[in-house]
């Protein structure tokens, strides 16, 4: 399997070789949401003007995930990004995983957790890290621990990462401080074009306010 979507490669990255989602909810929704408005941008398809997400050029990718988010941002009134976050996120982790279990990348197990709490993985059916996943971080790793340029799939996709809080998972290994100066220095790059580098650096900040207030809705859930 090749050519994944931004999508794809953040549910293999999110999850661990136990088929658990290590990042959690709502963290996963808005990071999967904010990976299809980024692949719009990288397409020339949407950008941001005047805080709002726009529909540039309404031509079908061809990918009937992001087609179907492109009609949905088209069909009404130009929105925030935290907004078609929101909006978007509905339903995409099923639907993701349930094309890498199509495609063979990742097998779906229902068991039960303390033998009452029904619970669903999503390992790979190896039990080996699926060589797109392999690629994906080795494709990270270099763009961190090295001064060369990034190219725009690459940048976008730490971008996910490092708005829904993931890096710090992927990247124990490396040195704090170069990971997160060299994450400033590839933010501020000119690795895409200015229309998708704008609309990349405000799905980012839509991010953290979305991750940070569904977390706290969670935890006023919990304590009440």
């Amino acid at each position: 399997m090749e050519g994944l979507l931004l999508t794809e490669e953040l549910v293999l990255l999110a999850y661990d070789d136990n088929g658990v989602n290590r990042l959690g909810r709502p963290h996963l929704d808005y990071g999967l949401a904010g990976a299809v408005l980024l692949e719009l941008a990288l397409a020339g398809r949407v950008e941001v003007a005047e805080k709002r997400v726009v529909v540039t050029d309404p031509a079908p990718t061809g990918v009937p995930l992001l087609d179907e988010a492109l009609a949905t941002v088209g069909s009404g009134r130009p929105r925030k990004p935290q907004d078609w976050i929101g909006k978007l996120a509905k339903g995409l982790p099923d639907r993701v995983l349930g094309g890498l279990v199509d495609a063979g990348v990742l097998r779906r197990e229902s068991d039960q957790v303390l033998l009452v709490f029904p619970r669903t993985r999503y390992p790979s059916p190896t039990g080996a890290e699926p060589t797109v996943e392999t690629a994906a971080r080795e494709r990270m790793a270099a763009a961190l621990t090295t001064d060369g340029p990034v190219d725009a799939r690459t940048a976008a996709l730490l971008t996910l990462t490092r708005a829904v809080g993931l890096d710090r998972k992927l990247f124990r290994e490396l040195p704090k401080e170069r990971v997160t100066a060299r994450m400033d220095e590839i933010a501020a790059g000119d690795w895409a074009s200015a229309a998708a580098k704008k609309a990349i650096e405000e799905m980012q900040a839509a991010l953290l306010v979305a991750t940070t207030a569904g977390t706290a809705a969670i935890i006023t859930t919990a304590v009440s």
